[in-house]
């Protein structure tokens, strides 16, 4: 009894010594606070050392306990923010601060648009960049096509307004309009299947505001196996999801333009499982050019729930956009000099950056309908989507190594586009002989019925009138991954429906040009209110025209990635995509002494009606099919550097440009090898990361065939395309950064040609039009203040010459035009930002109508130009 007694007192005293020695030990702390580079604070960021860990409070605060005295390695972390990992000393209680960079800036960030797997940038075999919220903010573009301005390698002619931009990416043509080999994503899965419909592209049904956590690019890559119809690339509008606590006010107001805007939004999680966003915009307003009129009107709410399980997660989203914004289209400008050296300037009663032959005095268009129904459009509609979108997104590991996700959603999408071209730019004089009267006079406005002067200049106005009935879409990805050691295999079906039901209602009016609120013209007895034509006679009433089309897209895919060893990684994949168009289509007949106001009097436009020729219908009946493969490796130099090369061949399908054409017959089916064109690319890339810079170099070649239609044919108004081009060159991005000093920008240099054009030979070898041998930008920007909370910078955006059009003689200047932001923090959680877009009111044209002038005499061109300076001024309160 006694040894038992022994025994246990001094295991006892064993026991003691250890658990005092293990206090004595652990008797040190950490607390202090994680926060943004502007030093704003980070709620529901993970802070741990070790197994301990914790999550940071609304304030930014934190505290470990029970921590070893001496060196411990603190890993911070959170959703959007590149992870830092940093040495910490503890002594007793220890406090320390942590700065959380933007993932944007970052090679470390893992990428999810256009690859098969989630990968870091450094690890990734393709090209691609992101554009974080903060930073879309600090630019604060004028429109959704502003903000991809800043992206490398991708040309975004945005001068269209919210929408209706042109996009293209490495030299990849814009024959005509949209972005025809690009498609532009919400989180994940396309907003259209093709991204040229005529008057519904893409961007039209897109709008960025505070629930946007990013935006990804990639250019080219695996882009043309992981989605249909995208073989340039992906833009990947990526939205917060709730996962940490917090939310924004933001009031914005136009200081000298037309702007007033509200954006919320607020995110939280529900449970340790369930998590939230909502948010949204309304606006309204004038707009960065002079309508005369609240031609920008409308907003969006957006909410997604997420549920989190052991083995995976399943979220739902929802959107709805109802929003009317003006859309510009070219505008008169003065050309002097020569072809090679022309001098651009504003004419002395239209202002190119300020101005719109939009006006108070013509709002609304009577036109007869689809059906042969009277139908009443309004001119301040403008791009008028109305979107209703909902979807779910889950993935689940299903264990031994295999791993299932799915992606769907369905678009309801409608609505109208509805803007002004001037057909032809002429004397007053001109205009009124081409219609036998001694001169034209004043429709409306302040001098109706009055002579208008035979030397001023008037406008032929063609209203693109399009009712945009049924651009509903569906999507669904699903791919199921089993991994084999280090080898990851990956299946996939995507499967689509795309409608396009849309009605051409055109007009003809004559317009005087002028910048503040132009008013109509009349043509004595063949005009009425300025209406001269029921269509469009100066293109041979070309454009009364009705769609009524589906499409049926089915592909399944395959992709492989193989690590090889630590340094290596290969991967392939291959998409078979195939399609069936159906439906019907009908041009334009001519109804004779139709009375269309129903006034009880034929009047001059009423003799000759252009109307859809419902009779005469067409139908749409054709298959596509193509194949689609990539395959890239990359190579880890080291650490902090990587190799990558990669070639693709991906396809995109021809939908309604293919319509109205000799590359449709009139059984419906498409002329052989005309229903897809193929793209091929190559590319070899360098990336490097080190502690304060980062910088990506791509070369790339591109060889691309192509069927399109584009206005400005003349008299038939339409201009068939059918063609290949070659592009090559090299594409830079980097950043730096120094104390409080940081910088980033990109290059892309393209060389491309022409290289087969059979409808005009005489083409080939010249440089397709409007592509510049170089774009760029650059941000320099400083923070100042105690926690470097106020940033001050500048954007400068630029381009080189290029060609107004294919047969290169009219060239367009470069230009780089200056964009300064301040942002300041007023107290904790309130800041103001200050933003001037052009602030040296540079002009800059992106598109000309005509491709050659008469040299050393004034001439009148039709272009677009980006929009004059415009300054903003925000207030935002994150809380």
């Amino acid at each position: 009894m006694k040894k038992i007694t022994n025994f246990l007192k001094k295991t006892f005293f064993i026991i003691a010594f250890f658990v005092l020695n293990q206090s004595f030990a652990q008797n040190g702390s950490l607390s202090g606070k994680v926060t943004d580079t502007n030093g704003l604070p980070i709620n529901g960021a993970s802070v741990s050392v070790g197994s301990k860990a914790t999550s940071t409070s609304s304030n930014g605060d934190f505290t470990l306990t029970d921590l070893s005295n001496g060196s411990v390695t603190v890993k911070v972390s959170m959703m959007g923010y590149a992870t830092l990992q940093q040495k910490v000393v503890i002594n007793g209680a220890t406090t320390a601060t942590f700065k959380l960079a933007d993932k944007s800036a970052s090679i470390d960030e893992v990428v999810v648009t256009g690859v098969i797997g989630a990968k870091t940038k450094l690890n990734s075999s393709v090209s691609v960049s992101s554009i974080s919220g903060a930073q879309i903010e600090q630019a604060a573009p004028r429109s959704t096509a502003e903000i991809f301005r800043s992206t490398p390698g991708i040309k975004s002619e945005s001068t269209g307004g919210e929408g209706n931009a042109n996009i293209t990416v490495r030299g990849i043509p814009i024959a005509s309009g949209g972005a025809k080999f690009l498609q532009i994503h919400e989180d994940g899965l396309p907003v259209m299947q093709f991204g040229d419909v005529a008057f519904g592209n893409a961007d039209i049904f897109v709008r960025a505001d505070q629930t946007l956590q990013r935006v990804e690019a990639i250019r080219g890559g695996s882009a043309s196996t992981v989605a249909s119809n995208s073989p340039a690339g992906i833009i990947n509008f990526i939205s917060k999801d709730g996962k940490k606590e917090g939310g924004s006010l933001m009031q914005s107001i136009g200081l000298d333009y037309g702007n007033n805007r509200t954006d919320f939004e607020y995110g939280s999680p529900l449970s340790s499982s369930l998590r939230f966003h909502v948010g949204g915009f309304y606006r309204q307003g004038e707009g960065p050019r002079n309508a005369g009129y609240t031609a920008n009107l409308g907003g969006q709410f957006k909410a997604n729930l997420t549920k989190d399980f052991e083995n995976g997660y399943v979220k739902l989203y929802f959107k709805y956009l109802n929003d009317k914004s003006i859309g510009y289209l070219p505008m008169p400008v003065q050309v002097s000099g020569t072809n090679a050296n022309p001098t651009w300037s504003s004419l002395p009663n239209f202002n190119i950056l300020h101005d719109t032959p939009h006006s108070a005095y013509f709002q609304d268009n009577l036109t007869i309908g689809a059906d042969g129904e009277r139908r009443r459009s309004s001119i301040s509609d403008g791009m008028r989507p109305i979107a209703t979108s909902f979807g779910a997104e889950m993935a689940f590991d299903l264990g031994n190594d295999w791993k299932i996700e799915d992606k769907f959603r369905q678009n309801f999408q409608k609505g109208r586009f509805v803007s002004l071209f001037p057909a032809e730019v002429a004397t007053g004089g001109a205009l009124a002989s081409s219609f036998s009267v001694p001169n034209l006079t004043y429709a409306n406005g302040p001098q109706a019925g009055q002579n208008f002067s035979n030397s001023a200049l008037a406008m032929r106005i063609h209203t693109f009138d399009t009712e945009i009935n049924n651009f509903n879409n569906f999507t669904n990805d699903m791919k199921l991954t089993k991994k084999f050691n280090n080898f990851d295999l990956t299946l996939g079906y995507y499967k689509a429906f795309q409608n396009i039901s849309m009605s051409w209602l055109w007009n003809s009016y004559l317009m005087e040009v002028k910048g503040d609120n132009a008013a109509l013209l009349n043509a004595g007895s063949h005009s009425v209110n300025g209406l001269y034509a029921y269509g469009v006679p100066a293109w041979g009433n070309c454009c009364q025209r009705n769609y009524d089309a589906t499409y049926d897209i089915t592909a399944p895919y395959v992709a492989g990635q193989l690590k090889a060893n630590d340094k290596l990684s290969i991967d392939v994949s291959m998409r078979f995509d195939s399609g069936k168009a159906r439906g019907t289509y009908a041009g334009a007949t001519q109804a004779a002494n139709l009375d269309v106001d129903n006034n009880g009097t034929i009047q001059g436009p009423e003799a000759s009606v252009s109307v859809v020729d419902n009779a005469n219908r067409k139908p749409i009946n054709y298959d596509f099919k193509y194949v689609s493969y990539s395959f890239g490796a990359n190579y880890l130099l080291s650490d902090s550097q990587s190799i990558f090369g990669r070639f693709s061949r991906g396809g995109r399908a021809n939908a309604d440009r293919l319509l109205f054409g000799a590359n449709i017959l009139n059984s419906g089916a498409a002329v052989p090898g005309l229903s897809a064109d193929m793209v091929n690319q190559a590319e070899f890339g360098f990336k490097q990361k080190g502690e304060r810079s980062a910088i990506y170099a791509t070369a790339f070649f591109a060889g691309v065939s192509e069927q399109n239609w584009d206005f400005g044919g003349g008299s038939s108004g339409i201009r068939q395309i059918q063609r290949k081009y070659n592009s090559y060159g090299l594409e830079l991005e980097g950043n730096y950064r120094i104390n409080n000093f940081s910088v980033n920008g990109s290059v892309t240099y393209t060389k491309a040609k022409i290289a087969d054009d059979v409808i005009t030979p005489a083409l080939n070898g010249n440089k397709p039009r409007r592509q510049a041998d170089f774009i760029f930008n650059v941000v320099p920007m400083y923070k100042f203040g105690k926690n470097k909370q106020n940033n001050f910078g500048f954007s400068v955006i630029g381009t080189t010459k290029s060609y107004a059009q294919d047969d290169n003689k009219l060239v367009m200047p470069g230009y780089a035009y200056v964009n300064p932001f301040l942002s300041f923090e007023l107290t904790k959680g309130l800041s103001a930002t200050l933003n001037i877009n052009n602030v040296f009111d540079t002009m800059g044209i992106t598109e000309v109508e005509e491709g050659s002038i008469t040299e050393n005499t004034n001439n009148i061109v039709r272009a677009r130009s980006i929009n004059g300076r415009t300054t903003s001024l925000s207030i935002a309160y994150r809380f």
